[in-house]
């Protein structure tokens, strides 16, 4: 933490400081502590919030407010965040008696603490008879509860959050109002007289007379049927999870075919029953900030196969909210707890809103009467072993941050319990930054100074639903934070709804522009969590992005720094008949792989996996649009690739979700020996030695086809194909290395959440010597960009030391 301080001058018994405490320090018990500390030590003085975070007055000797400082940087509230402490020394004015003064407003600069778990104090008392919350679905204290999704507007006092509406009864004001209670000040405080309350509504959305809601919502789930819950930032789709009639009736009327549901289960232990869960698996698990965590399945589970079909992996999350540890007393079976939206939609807050766009899919709804202000979804997480994984980032190892708890954790969607929580940037952008993020899994991100805020999962910006969310985030998080962007930074593809967002409005408000190609953000986003500056090699491995020759680009070997960067090398190009199309339908991607090593005449010869299901009528009409060059974009993703090797092995014919056939790839590996030897490859130079070198697949695929012509198994395959895929990122990155000298390299986008893929490869080359930096507290993916666009613009407006770059 920085600790600025200007030490007094002036001898004498007493001292009296003025203290700046920066960072995430309101809302999570920050003023009681500072209280508790002062009086113990016999100190005067005040404290107040105000839009720059907490401001302390001190006096007493300076050995007491010495102590006092060394005992709040050692022991803050268990939510805070302390980024800075600056120290001004006054003349004392004999003030004996320490107070907690009114909020002040101002110019904000004061950061925003996420939502969390409730905290083990609270839960004792939910479930402890003789308390007075007894039962109480929204206890809470300073240590935990709602934040961020209540929060209107700053400081952080009752009145500017969602609890405004429910007047405190003495008891409550009570606990409120003395600086000796875990609940002082605790704006969302609230008890069964005077807070919010819980109800049960049918699926017309007509109340529902019942003496326990909680009872019948659990009766109800063990029959089979589907409710929506309203939880602490959003509301839940539950089922029984281990009955396959409710999965598969779900799964129907939600519109989701495929896509694995999260499950939510009462304990470690219980989720220790269905997968295998570790001691870094479950540190993520029971952390404050609940995260879902992909768990690999055990063999003699008791879950639905329907929960999460050809994935290696089932997604747990215990209770973070009260009214969950009331359902799931008692040993209550596993749920599924999916979004409670549609296919690509946000997720519902509102109850009205819940009760309209999930009719036809909610049997019941348990709602309650506490407004969500922000929705988020929940957090996704797994656990990262082997080379690579243990590298914190240099940010979290600064004050003010804090890396996953206990456990090497990767971000796959950030969300609840993290959002909006400031990553530090190793530059200081001299104008405020937005960053608008890519068009598929959009996050935004907001630079002040050295601080990036990245906000929660928004979603796919092609549903309209989700523009809209998209606009709300934006226009909340400015307003919370009070940045105002001077710059804007978006994606260089001209049709993203972000893009086209970016464009309008800073048309309409005289901001600058900087655009940021797709994969260069990737490897930006991974030197901005890691705090770097300088070159580094960058390997961005994902799907598709606009590159700056208009063309698409995806399986990118990168020479980048933050401000720039410089294409060394990538895969080779294949044709996508139908465009997106062939992304959605990869039998025409793994077909167009087919022409690109046989010819038309051969590959109709060689018509292996899933391909062999496919109408020669298709297939005719496919290489036409490829011959032809008509709705054929070429493309060079690895994901493109994964697609085609998954249909070849004959393990997925549809991307019913994104990255399905490649998630059913890395499952149909299950857990054989990685000592396999690889396919062949080739790294060759581009026609005319101009736009750096290609790495050649072709040969890759011809041993896809051999190997499942000569009978070999899926398993095998997949295998193959995997330590095929590693060696030749490792030849790339060592070819890298011997054009540039760099010994640092960054693993990122969305084909890096691949687990097999990741250990692989980190392992290789951390034999050959390179320094690997993969993604921690953003995810590898697009919901990573905004980050690394943030990164860029920022580089390009500064120098390294913060100074602003001249025109």
């Amino acid at each position: 933490m920085a600790r600025r301080e200007n030490r007094p001058s002036a001898a004498g018994p007493n001292v009296r400081r003025r203290l700046r405490v920066r960072g995430i320090v309101q809302g999570v018990g920050f003023r009681p502590t500072v209280y508790r500390l002062a009086v113990e030590r016999g100190l005067g003085g005040w404290v107040l919030n105000d839009a720059e975070g907490v401001l302390i007055e001190l006096e007493g000797p300076e050995a007491g407010v010495e102590a006092f400082l060394e005992a709040l940087e050692r022991d803050p509230p268990p939510l805070a965040r302390i980024t800075a402490i600056e120290s001004e020394s006054l003349a004392p004015l004999g003030e004996t008696e320490f107070r907690i003064a009114p909020s002040a407003a101002g110019r904000r600069i004061a950061l925003v603490s996420p939502d969390m778990a409730t905290c083990d104090d609270c839960r004792r008392e939910l479930l402890d008879p003789r308390d007075r919350r007894y039962r109480y679905p929204f206890i809470n204290c300073t240590n935990c509860g709602p934040r961020y999704s209540i929060m209107l507007d700053i400081p952080y006092d009752r009145p500017a959050t969602t609890m405004g509406r429910f007047t405190m009864c003495a008891d409550c004001q009570a606990e409120y109002d003395d600086p000796a209670d875990r609940r002082f000040h605790a704006q969302p405080n609230a008890c069964p007289v005077c807070g919010p309350r819980l109800a049960l509504h049918g699926a017309d959305g007509r109340p529902v007379a019942c003496a326990d809601a909680v009872a019948a919502v659990r009766e109800a789930l063990l029959a089979g049927r589907i409710v929506a819950v309203k939880g602490l930032t959003g509301f839940h789709l539950a089922a029984d999870a281990r009955s396959d009639a409710a999965v598969r009736e779900l799964r129907r009327r939600k519109g989701r075919d495929e896509k694995p549901f999260a499950m939510m289960a009462a304990s470690a232990e219980a989720v220790a029953r269905r997968a295998r869960v570790g001691e870094a698996e479950r540190a993520l698990l029971e952390s404050r900030e609940r995260p879902i965590v992909l768990l690999p399945k055990r063999p003699d589970h008791d879950l639905s196969p329907h929960v999460a079909p050809r994935s290696p992996y089932f997604g747990f999350i215990l209770p973070y909210a009260p009214v969950h540890y009331l359902l799931f007393e008692k040993n209550f079976p596993p749920m599924v707890m999916t979004s409670g939206n549609l296919a690509e939609e946000p997720i519902c807050g509102d109850n009205t809103e819940a009760v309209r766009r999930l009719e036809g899919i909610a049997d019941l709804f348990l709602l309650h009467d506490r407004p969500i202000q922000t929705v988020c979804d929940d957090s996704v997480t797994m656990v990262q072993r082997g080379p690579g994984s243990a590298r914190v980032p240099a940010r979290s190892r600064r004050a003010g941050t804090e890396a996953t708890p206990g456990a090497p954790g990767r971000m796959l969607r950030r969300g609840r319990g993290y959002a909006p929580r400031p990553i530090a940037l190793a530059v200081e952008a001299p104008e405020p930054i937005l960053a608008v993020g890519p068009e598929l899994k959009n996050a935004v991100c907001l630079v002040r100074a050295s601080e990036a805020f990245v906000s929660q999962h928004i979603g796919d910006l092609k549903h309209p639903l989700a523009a809209d969310y998209f606009e709300k985030t934006v226009e909340k998080m400015e307003r919370l934070l009070e940045i105002r962007p001077k710059v804007l930074a978006h994606d260089l593809h001209p049709a993203y709804y972000s893009t086209r967002y970016a464009r309008r409005r800073a048309e309409e408000e005289g901001l600058r522009l900087v655009g940021v190609q797709h994969h260069h953000a990737h490897i930006a986003s991974v030197m901005a969590e890691h705090g770097l500056e300088g070159e580094m090699i960058g390997l961005a491995m994902d799907g598709t992005g606009y590159g700056t020759d208009g063309t698409v680009w995806g399986g990118e070997v990168l020479r980048a720094s933050a401000a720039d960067f410089e294409r060394l090398g990538h895969l080779a190009c294949v044709s996508l008949p139908g465009g997106d199309a062939a992304v959605e339908h990869p039998v025409r991607t793994a077909w167009s792989f087919l022409l690109e090593a046989y010819g038309p005449e051969e590959a109709e010869r060689r018509l292996v996996g899933r391909l062999a299901e496919t109408r020669s009528k298709d297939r005719r009409i496919w290489a036409d649009m490829v011959a032809k060059g008509v709705s054929a974009p070429r493309a060079c993703g690895l994901g493109r690739l994964f697609d085609a090797a998954s249909v070849l092995a004959g393990v997925s014919a549809e991307n019913t979700y994104e990255g399905q056939a490649a998630i059913e790839l890395e499952a149909a590996a299950g857990d054989a020996d990685d000592d396999v030897p690889p396919y062949a490859f080739a790294i060759a130079e581009t026609p005319g030695g101009e736009g750096g070198w290609i790495i050649e697949t072709v040969p890759l695929i011809r041993g896809v086809v051999a190997d499942v012509e000569a009978g070999r198994d899926a398993a095998l395959v997949s295998v193959r194909f995997h330590a095929t895929v590693a060696a030749m990122l490792r030849a790339a990155a060592r070819r890298a290395r011997e054009e540039t000298k760099l010994e640092r390299i960054a693993l990122s986008g969305g084909c890096f959440a691949n687990a097999r893929l990741v250990r692989l490869l980190a392992a290789a080359l951390e034999v050959d010597g390179f320094e690997v930096y993969l993604h921690r507290d953003v995810p590898p993916g697009d919901g990573g960009v905004a980050l690394g666009q943030a990164y860029v613009a920022a580089a390009r407006r500064c120098t390294p030391n913060g100074k602003r770059r001249a025109p």
